[in-house]
């Protein structure tokens, strides 16, 4: 079982319209640390090139290489937990192609921001990266199709044919890069701690969920 009262990472793996980023930011807010997700681990590494090789240069530099990075990028957590001010240029459903040199620099950056800090990270095979953390939740959400077609068609002001057709590429497009760089599959449920559904469930009420399993 997790320890909150000690460093610890909690990892969220979801399906598009399951409301898992917002949870992940509102868990986050809740215990008071910081949030990730694909949008801020790849603006990291196109704006500021943490390459393999320069993240490998910083950690010879400093024990605790990525506190000194966040310092030096300015990057900062705001009071809901979250470095949020990449997330909003970055689409959740872009089909950016993931090299395996860019695989490896994620990986060094989320093992960075676990070695650091506690923090709450969704996506980007964290489950995988993050297995052999001394104190580590990994959790799934997911949803029925109707819940996912109604919320991703709110949410993206489109058609519920048009929500489909982005949700079957945004579930091919992760399953592939989990297989890819993992070996395994992102619905095998022996990766995860817990899994919740998020039919007939707000956000709020799977925060709360976690928060009372984690106790």
């Amino acid at each position: 079982m997790m320890n909150k009262n000690e460093k610890f990472v909690i990892t969220i793996n979801r399906e598009l319209g399951s409301g898992g980023r917002t949870v992940g930011q509102k868990l986050a807010e809740k215990l008071g640390v910081s949030y990730y997700d694909k949008a801020v681990i790849k603006a990291l590494q196109e704006k500021y090139h943490l390459t393999v090789e320069e993240i490998e240069k910083r950690k010879g530099e400093s024990d605790n290489w990525w506190a000194e990075a966040k310092r030096m990028l300015s990057i900062s957590t705001g009071v809901a937990g979250n470095v949020g001010y990449y997330q909003a240029a970055m689409s959740d459903t872009a089909a950016m192609l993931t090299t395996d040199e860019m695989f490896r620099s994620e990986t060094e950056i989320l093992k960075g921001i676990a070695d650091a800090e506690s923090c709450v990270i969704a996506g980007r095979s964290g489950f995988y990266v993050l297995r052999d953390h001394p104190n580590r939740l990994s959790i799934l959400i997911q949803a029925s199709m109707p819940f996912r077609v109604e919320r991703v068609s709110r949410k993206q002001h489109v058609t519920p044919e048009q929500a489909r057709h982005i949700i079957d590429k945004v579930d091919e497009m992760r399953e592939n890069y989990v297989k890819k760089y993992t070996k395994t599959s992102r619905y095998d449920t022996r990766n995860y701690d817990m899994m919740i559904s998020a039919d007939g469930k707000t956000e709020d009420e799977i925060v709360d969920l976690i928060l009372k399993y984690i106790g």
